[in-house]
Parts: C-alpha cells; sequence; structure tokens
C-alpha cells in the first residue's frame, strides 16, 4: 500500500484537490479549536484547513510524497502542520491527548479497522469528538458505474452504520447517517457516491 500512495501523491496535481473535504469543513467550526488528529491524511488539504481556522494539526500517512505534499500546501497557506509517516502501527501518541479526531476516507483493511478505532480512541480526551466521512459498502454499486468516484473495491474496507456504533460504542452520537453525495474533489473523487458521516463525542 505504500508504494500506492507514494505513486498516488507523486504528481503535480492534488490527487484530492487543496480544498477540505466539504463535510469536515461544514462541521469543524462548531467546535472550540484545540489539538486535532488527522490519520491517513495524505496530501494534508484538511490538516491545512483545520490549522488555517485555529487549530493545532497532527497528522500521519503512510506516504513521504503525501507529507510532502502536504508541507508543500501548509507552507502555501502560511500554516505549518506536525506531519509523521508510518504505519498506523508505528505512530504513537499520548492518551487523552486529543480535543478532536477526523477520519476523511480514513480507509483500513477488515482485519485492522475496528483495532485502529480503538487505538485512536486512547488518544482522544473525554468530550473530545470524531467527524468521519467515508465510503459506505453500498458505495461498491455507485464505483461499479463510475470509476471516477474512486473508494476501496474491497467490500471489507467500507463502512456500515453498525460498524460504527460498535467501534465508537463509548460516544455520544450526534450525528450518524448514510447518505449519497456528489463528490468534487482532485481528480480521484468525481462523481456520485454513497458515504457515512458520523460526529460522536467521547463519553
Amino acid at each position: 500500500m505504500k508504494e500506492f500512495w507514494n505513486e498516488r501523491y507523486a504528481n503535480n496535481e492534488f490527487a484530492y484537490g487543496k480544498k477540505p473535504n466539504d463535510f469536515l469543513e461544514q462541521q469543524l467550526p462548531k467546535f472550540e479549536a484545540g489539538k486535532i488528529l488527522f490519520p491517513a491524511e495524505g496530501e494534508g488539504r484538511n490538516a491545512v484547513f483545520a490549522t488555517k481556522i485555529g487549530w493545532e494539526s497532527y497528522a500521519f500517512d503512510l506516504s513521504i510524497e503525501g507529507k510532502n505534499k502536504a508541507e508543500q500546501l501548509a507552507t502555501k497557506n502560511s500554516v505549518s502542520i506536525n506531519y509523521q509517516v508510518g504505519e498506523f502501527s508505528e505512530i504513537l501518541f499520548q492518551e487523552n491527548n486529543f480535543d478532536a479526531i477526523a477520519l476523511i476516507y480514513a480507509h483500513f483493511s477488515s482485519e485492522t479497522k475496528s483495532a485502529y478505532h480503538k487505538q485512536l480512541d486512547k488518544y482522544l480526551k473525554p468530550n473530545g469528538v470524531i467527524i468521519f466521512e467515508a465510503f459506505s459498502k453500498n458505495h461498491l454499486t455507485y464505483n461499479s458505474v463510475n470509476e471516477k468516484v474512486g473508494g476501496p473495491k474491497d467490500l471489507g474496507m467500507l463502512f456500515s452504520l453498525e460498524e460504527l456504533k460498535n467501534d465508537f460504542n463509548n460516544y455520544e452520537i450526534i450525528e450518524l447517517y448514510e447518505t449519497e453525495v456528489t463528490l468534487n474533489e482532485g481528480v480521484y473523487h468525481i462523481g456520485k457516491g454513497s458515504v457515512i458521516r458520523f460526529i460522536g463525542k467521547k463519553k
């Protein structure tokens, strides 16, 4: 996977654009700024946005090319982000350290994704929030019609409402729903897709 993402991010174009994800852009300003973590952050569009509105942003990803692009974008926007490169299991943070975690199209294998969510939960402070958007299991139908919309083709990497409820069962659910969206993010998220959106507050 490291090679896949390095190849994708090595181009001059930003694979998913330079603007933040719409859902994150709508929701993050509703919360008091603090420290926020962006797992699987890629080229930095969301972390740069968060920093610009007053958050202290931390990010990590498998891809060194992703980090290079993120730092380029941060410099262009006169901000800085703390960005680490490595496998999920290699990146460690203090427990109860973050006020928010943003999971934006952070797709992992079926064998690891729930364990990763539990690990991230440890990093979040009580009353901290998760902001989540990713493709649902129903997205495979959309992807089969239009590959430009992107997303994993492995059903196990996609999400259901029940999975989110189980993985974050110690959270107050502020929002949790599946919806159709029209994406216009860079060159790899173009067209209609099915996503799950979740905002949860850690109890």
